[in-house]
């Protein structure tokens, strides 16, 4: 049985959602497919700096729910695990800078800046939505071309046909694979990331703590007043097993702290090893991006189906968000668009527009990330030494000026 759709998402994480809900906001309707039951909301915190904010502003009402219910950020430390000194402290509030930082801060810095809950975002922008939108247990199997529309093939037998295709489907993104992007590669590291939840406050300042050296990474959030988030990101061990053993993995990170505080360190051995998430790192290559399809005809992709990163910027949910502004401000433009032209020309040039506009600032985000994550697991007197005494503002300045964008309004 077949049924015709006018814009069909696939996928209903970060980027499904929010394009979905700017569509909405823009009298676009819209059907999200989504392979699982119910919201994916495994996961625990991301990051969203001033340009994710002005992505969840654009989309109206939202911003001030997450902002109630989560702590503001106030600046960046780093250390190094190697010498225990510090040697990056920048406050994110410009008014607490020194002055050559602060006008640094006062031009790309103007916003917010907080470790949101993953599952209190997919949460507000499904709430957002009209109910309907999102199509639970829908996994698209197969897609096929049919006299301008995309026919799709779900699991269960159901055939839909999509005036417009939106790939959102992750890294593993069936979207990608037609319009012909590589496979997402191995970036030669691992992530492990939890939480430790204090019933009685934790009273931590609201700051990212990040530690660096010895081939590891190593990241502290407050979330709240009572839940804090840390990553660590490694080279893999060559006993490859410690990821199967949750213990061994614990016991693995707490071998590689170095020279932390006694609270990191307390921190970690707090952590009940179940709560251990471990991932293996990939990205796509920024040349692939360069050359290959972002969109063809009516098909095109979003969020991590289009550029997979580390996460050393912090910037994978927030470039999402962006994705979704621009997407739905060129996609409603096609679509209500001057009769002169017919619609599937106008969604073709519409769609080549929004490639256009996010080809470059993709490609300058997963290489940025990529670069700082290698630089910050330098190994050797060397590079050690650069990297702590000449780099080390720079890599925590990486933060803030790759989120000096403003993908601008809905219209």
């Amino acid at each position: 049985m077949e049924h015709v759709e006018g814009v069909v998402i696939v996928g209903a994480g970060i980027a499904g959602l929010a394009t979905a809900l700017g569509l909405h906001r823009l009298g676009i309707r819209s059907l999200v497919l989504e392979s699982a039951d119910s919201l994916r909301t495994t996961g625990y915190f991301i990051g969203t700096w001033p340009n994710a904010w002005k992505a969840i502003d654009a989309l109206g009402g939202i911003g001030q729910i997450l902002r109630a219910k989560h702590t503001q950020l106030t600046g960046i430390t780093a250390t190094s695990l190697i010498s225990g000194d510090i040697t990056a402290d920048m406050p994110i509030n410009p008014a607490e800078s020194e002055f050559v930082l602060f006008i640094l801060m006062v031009v790309i810095c103007r916003g917010d800046s907080y470790v949101v809950n993953r599952k209190t975002l997919l949460e507000t922008l499904e709430n957002e939505l009209p109910r309907g939108t999102i199509k639970y247990s829908s996994k698209v199997v197969q897609i096929q071309d049919s006299y301008g529309f995309k026919s799709l093939h779900l699991a269960d037998g159901t055939i839909l046909k999509a005036k417009v295709l939106i790939g959102c489907d992750g890294v593993n993104s069936i979207v990608a694979k037609y319009l012909g992007l590589s496979e997402a590669s191995s970036a030669g590291r691992s992530v492990v990331r939890s939480i430790v939840e204090f019933k009685n406050g934790h009273g931590w300042e609201p700051k990212l703590l990040l530690f660096f050296g010895k081939g590891v990474k190593f990241g502290v959030i407050p979330c709240d007043d009572h839940i804090i988030y840390w990553f660590y990101s490694f080279r893999l061990p060559q006993d490859k097993e410690i990821v199967k053993d949750r213990l061994k993995l614990k016991q693995h990170i707490m071998n590689s702290l170095g020279k932390v505080p006694d609270k990191i360190r307390s921190l970690i051995e707090e952590t009940d090893a179940k709560n251990l998430k471990y991932a293996p790192i990939r990205f796509r290559h920024p040349w692939n991006m360069l050359w290959g399809n972002i969109s063809k005809q009516n098909v095109c992709v979003t969020g991590d189906a289009f550029h997979p990163m580390t996460p050393d910027l912090a910037q994978g949910g927030c470039s999402a968000l962006e994705d979704s502004i621009v997407l739905a401000r060129v996609l409603a433009a096609a679509l209500r668009g001057a009769p002169r032209e017919n619609e599937q020309q106008r969604i073709r040039k519409g769609l080549e527009n929004y490639s256009k506009e996010r080809r470059w600032r993709s490609i300058d985000l997963v290489w940025s990330a990529y670069m700082s994550g290698s630089i910050h697991m330098w190994d050797g007197a060397v590079l050690n030494f650069i990297r702590d005494r000449v780099l080390a503002k720079f890599l925590s300045g990486l933060f803030l000026k790759k989120a000096a964008f403003d993908c601008g309004k809905l219209t």
